[in-house]
């Protein structure tokens, strides 16, 4: 199986290539078109901040890449957020895979603290990224903003207010909590994107 995972100006790429290499898989990073048309998954992670991203997505034509994909692709963390119809992150336009706007949390009380960064409970996760899951399992998160619940969300996470943790659609997978920094739990996740 050919994995690739996509290279643009977005950090935490090599903690996902590290993760799979756990897995015994040898993934390619890689901006080139036509490899990852060839490879079996797709994985489109990233840290960051999403106007740029996306100017650098537009001004190398990996927007149109990702939104023609046919095989399973995986967003993570900004890589999620920035397959959403737009984000108040930059007032910026996204690849619109997910009909959804990108929100900013807003501290409610003295004790909500914006990024929501750590490990959180997974809820109603279902869908095939969480097969063998029976009950609600911790991930690891660091963001601050989120997707808000919608007909996609396949996973909900709270805080501050109720939020979109995973996304499905079509081909396309998303999420929010990192699954390669989640342990086990998200070894298993990124595993059953695997075998899709």
């Amino acid at each position: 199986m050919q994995v690739a995972i996509i290279k643009y100006n977005a950090g935490n790429v090599r903690s996902v290539d590290c993760a799979l290499r756990r897995l015994g898989v040898e993934a390619m990073l890689t901006d080139d078109e036509a490899v990852l048309r060839k490879a079996d998954r797709v994985i489109f992670p990233g840290v960051g901040e999403a106007g740029t991203t996306m100017d650098f997505l537009r001004n190398t034509g990996l927007d149109s890449v990702i939104r023609s994909l046919e095989k399973p692709v995986l967003g993570i963390c900004l890589g999620m957020q920035l397959m959403c119809r737009h984000s108040e992150e930059g007032d910026v336009d996204g690849l619109g895979i997910f009909d959804v706007e990108v929100k900013r949390f807003r501290s409610v009380r003295h004790e909500d603290k914006v990024p929501h960064m750590g490990w959180n409970s997974l809820t109603q996760a279902c869908e095939p990224l969480f097969r063998g899951f029976t009950k609600d399992e911790f991930v690891y998160f660091v963001h601050s903003y989120y997707v808000p619940l919608n007909p996609c969300t396949v996973a909900k996470t709270d805080y501050i207010v109720p939020f979109s943790a995973a996304l499905h659609k079509e081909n396309f997978y998303a999420t929010q909590f990192h699954p390669e920094k989640s342990g086990a739990v998200g070894e298993r996740i990124l595993k059953n994107f695997l075998t899709l």
